[in-house]
């Protein structure tokens, strides 16, 4: 009670005129929210299998609504007793995040088992709450400073936005200096900043010194409890990679880095085995299997991506039965591309080929770091350093979509070597790499006679990523070549292991595909597509059927436990000679594999012969029919729709819902609608509320009550769906989420604070000026949507600090307009006299807010990124005439009163 009573003074009874200190004081805390939302961020995609910056971000917006609904019920209470709830309020915040931090600890959520283990369900709400805690608090504070600073609430609100955006660029900083598990430590510097100087401008003293202790003792607590209490700093899912290397016996971490790309970590250990994709008959083939050949590179605890010893000259052979070696059995001494460094196993694979040249793409610069460490050159023999290696420090495919050089072999294997072999399954995030606009790119900068070659995890069953690759793939290749794409593809598969895809600018000659068949034979991999291909369809219908019965069947109407039957008649080409040798060092020798292995007979899985009803449906027609039949959606990728997850149909939905434990590998997709489900029910009982406890206020004849209510609630749900949807888009130029979230909200907010503070200018003229504003952002958001993909592109070759700076410019223009609408409609609130509306309008936006979060991730995979911005769009159309119901007095005013408005 000292530190409350000691700030009770007429000095301090009013907010109305702000002094600097109060400015700054609001921007560090509103700078400690935002930084905390990216610290938990980053302890969720340590610990978990996402950052959930949907839900965390929902979070933030939820704590804000509740806060707002509580001072709407007890406005008279906060009014009179708002010094000691803001400072209440206000020292709350440091010691909740460090106690909803710890304790989260203790009750660890796994996504996957969501829906088999009903314990998780109750898991994921303890976090959701004790994560809520220390948001309620900060929206708290902001929430009674912006009730007693009403007539300069324009500036309040632009100390609050440009504070959360400088307070992005402080934290992306800091991933450099603080490793996941003391991330939290910046906002709570951010916090304890901010409430000395609220106490100090206040001339409280007493409150400083009880400020200091308390952030002391918190970041004290922060670091030390885990070690005093034994709870980890970071709970890490023991599914997730990280934990297996952890708990091998001779397990040890070579090597760490952390950065805003990540938590880079190296272990090595005798139980590592990393083999891609690898041919079953590398046992029987070489005379002894390399030991000890990889140690496991993991990002984010995820992983690991297997980087390669260096093999010895005997050894090398290994390579030969890896999918990668594909394009090497028809190019000699190729010059080489490959798309994604990773953890450089395509690159030695390239090397090992006798490729005279080999150019490399890595956009995770820590990577190239990692490798160039002295722990990491002894292991590798140091490939960077390797004479025909050439280095791009960043995206391979934008580096392929403005180069003029052309390359006889194009690489992409497993470019995403973690995430679609994921135990975790799928969480909602893009992959660029795979669209139909990277495959175009690929396409265009081969040589005459190029082959590019495409490995992806196959570890699905029923088949979902490998059938998105495939109609990728297709789509590409019928656009580039309208007339020979049916030559120009050759692929295979290996069940639940790889799939490979090749593709040839000008087609295959019959010697490629008798060579590329032979190989194949020989590595006991299945042919899904070749040109040629003899394939009769009577049996299609029925393995659509039955994948279809294995998901929302009743369990004994489908028939995918056996092989299909090979209804196609005998190819006179296959191979016939059982005698093979693929460890000879030259490729002609494959001749003599005709027919390795002997003849397998008609037997074939399902899922291969789903795979190549694929692709003759693709090429020849009959995609759109079979991509409806099949149980799970199989569109392609494209920039627009980036997803390698979604694979449940909408209209499926619904009959999930009593078999969701076939559905776990998706779970980050029923997530996002359980979670908007959620978004959506909390914020109608937020809006509710103040119906009940002040009904008298709700009811009264105050004019303009539902368009002001509709107004600000096409606000909320417009920025939060830009800001988030955005975020999803400048990944493209910016190869990193954490990056893309910083760089993206902190440019948001820094031009929305200065369209908040460059409002008061057309304060007197809103009612000409603001529908104008609106309507310019209505026209905005609709051209970045059909627009921003190849400005991103382009800005995507630029130098990282060039790209960085480009795209917290490109965000400026929609982003300065938006800051206005709010910062209008609300002082025109206090000028008014609507008191009784101005905390709930605040509220209002709010929720809608938690709705639009959670509605991104659901309109980007269903609709597209574009679509995100054509809604936003809609919404701030919406809000012109809406707006005109909030300038509207309480009650009827001389029309001389109003007419400046």
């Amino acid at each position: 009670m000292a530190a409350v009573a000691s700030i009770s003074r007429p000095g301090m009874a009013s907010l109305e005129a702000p002094r600097l200190a109060h400015y700054l004081a609001v921007g560090l805390i509103a700078g400690a929210i935002i930084a905390l939302q990216i610290a938990v961020m980053r302890v969720f995609a340590v610990g978990s299998w996402s950052h959930f910056g949907s839900l965390v971000v929902s979070l933030a917006m939820l704590g804000f609504s509740l806060s707002s609904v509580v001072i709407f019920a007890g406005k008279g209470w906060f009014d009179r007793h708002w010094q000691g709830s803001a400072t209440a309020a206000l020292l709350l915040i440091g010691p909740l995040a460090v106690g909803a931090n710890l304790v989260a600890q203790t009750v660890p959520f796994n996504a996957i088992f969501l829906v088999s283990d009903p314990a998780q369900k109750w898991r994921l709400l303890a976090n959701f709450l004790l994560y809520l805690l220390p948001f309620l608090a900060g929206a708290f504070f902001l929430g009674i400073v912006f009730l007693k600073s009403r007539t300069a609430f324009g500036r309040v609100y632009f100390a609050d936005l440009t504070g959360s955006g400088l307070a992005g660029l402080v934290v992306l900083v800091s991933l450099y200096l603080f490793a996941p598990e003391t991330i939290i430590v910046v906002p709570l510097l951010l916090w304890a900043a901010g409430s000395l100087l609220w106490f100090a401008a206040f001339g409280a003293w007493k409150s400083v010194v009880a400020g200091v202790a308390v952030a002391a003792l918190s970041i004290a607590g922060y670091l030390l409890l885990p070690g005093l209490t034994g709870i980890p700093d970071i709970t890490v899912s023991q599914y997730k990679g990280v934990a297996y290397a952890r708990n091998f016996p001779d397990g040890k971490r070579i090597y760490r880095s952390v950065s805003p790309f990540g938590d880079l970590q190296v272990y090595a250990s005798s139980y590592m085995h990393f083999a891609p994709g690898l041919s079953d008959n590398a046992a029987f083939g070489m005379p002894e299997v390399p030991a000890n050949t990889y140690v496991g590179m993991y990002r984010d605890g995820d992983g690991p991506e297997g980087i390669m010893r260096n093999l010895a000259p005997a050894e090398q052979v290994y390579f030969r039965y890896l999918p990668m070696h594909y394009p090497y059995v028809i190019k000699e001494k190729p010059k080489t591309f490959v798309v994604q460094f990773g953890g450089g196993i395509s690159t030695q694979a390239a090397l090992n080929a006798g490729s005279t040249s080999v150019t490399v793409a890595e956009s995770n610069p820590m990577t190239l770091r990692a490798f160039r460490d002295p722990v990491l050159r002894d292991v590798t023999g140091n490939i960077l350093a390797e004479p025909r290696l050439k280095v791009i420090d960043y995206d391979g495919r934008l580096f392929l979509a403005n180069t003029a050089e052309r390359y006889d072999v194009i690489d992409l294997s497993l470019a995403d070597s973690v995430g679609l072999s994921n135990p975790g399954g799928f969480a909602i995030s893009e992959k660029y790499a795979y669209t139909r606009e990277a495959m175009l790119s690929y396409m265009h900068a081969l040589a005459d006679g190029g082959v590019l070659s495409i490995t992806l995890w196959n570890k699905e069953e029923p088949p979902k990523s490998v059938l998105k690759l495939y109609s990728t793939v297709a789509e590409a290749a019928k656009t580039f070549d309208p007339q020979g794409a049916a030559n120009d593809i050759f692929a295979v598969s290996s069940y639940l292991s790889t799939t490979t895809v090749l593709f040839k600018r000008g087609g295959f000659t019959e010697t490629e595909i008798k060579t590329l068949r032979d190989y194949t034979k020989s590595m006991s991999w299945e042919e899904v597509y070749y040109p040629g291909m003899v394939y009769d369809g009577s049996g299609a219908q029925r393995i659509l059927d039955d994948y279809r019965a294995s998901i929302f069947g009743s369990g004994q109407d489908a028939m995918l436990t056996q092989p299909a039957d090979a209804t196609a008649p005998a190819d006179p080409t296959a191979p016939a000679n059982p005698n093979c040798d693929p460890t000879a060092p030259a490729d002609p020798t494959l001749d003599a594999c005709a027919d390795a292995g002997g003849n397998a007979g008609p037997q074939v899985l399902p899922a291969t012969e789903l795979q190549r009803m694929t692709w003759h449906a693709l090429l020849t027609g009959g995609w759109e029919k079979l991509a409806s039949d099949y149980v799970f959606d199989a569109r392609a990728l494209s920039n627009d729709q980036p997803y390698f997850a979604a694979y449940v149909k909408v209209a499926d939905l619904p009959r999930t819902l009593d078999r969701l434990d076939l559905f776990q590998d998706d779970w980050g997709y029923l997530l996002i609608w359980a979670t908007l489900g959620i978004a959506c029910v909390t914020a109608a009982s937020l809006v509710l509320l103040p119906v009940l406890f002040g009904w008298r206020i709700v009811f009264s004849r105050s004019r303009g009550k539902l368009g002001t209510i509709l107004y600000f609630a096409c606000l909320g749900l417009g920025y939060i769906m830009v800001e988030v949807g955005l975020i999803s888009r400048f990944t493209v130029a910016l190869a990193n989420p954490t990056v893309s979230a910083s760089v993206l909200i902190s440019s948001m907010l820094v031009f929305s604070g200065l369209g908040s503070l460059f409002a008061e200018r057309i304060f007197d003229r809103a009612r000409t000026l603001l529908p104008m504003v609106l309507l310019a952002v209505c026209v905005l958001l609709l051209a970045y949507g059909f627009y921003l993909s190849p400005v991103l592109d382009w800005i995507g070759a630029y130098p990282y600090a060039v790209r960085l700076l480009l795209c917290f410019l490109l965000v400026s223009p929609p982003a300065f307009l938006m800051g206005m609408p709010m910062a209008t409609a609300m002082t025109w609130l206090a000028r008014l006299g609507k008191e009784h509306l101005f905390v709930w309008a605040w509220g209002i936006n709010g929720c809608f807010s938690v709705i639009g979060s959670a509605a991104v991730p659901i309109v980007a995979t269903s609709f597209g990124l574009s679509a995100v911005l054509q809604w936003a769009a809609i919404a701030y159309l919406v809000a012109i005439p809406a707006f005109f119901a909030v300038l509207l007095p309480s009650k009827a005013m001389p029309i001389g009163q109003v007419a400046h408005a």
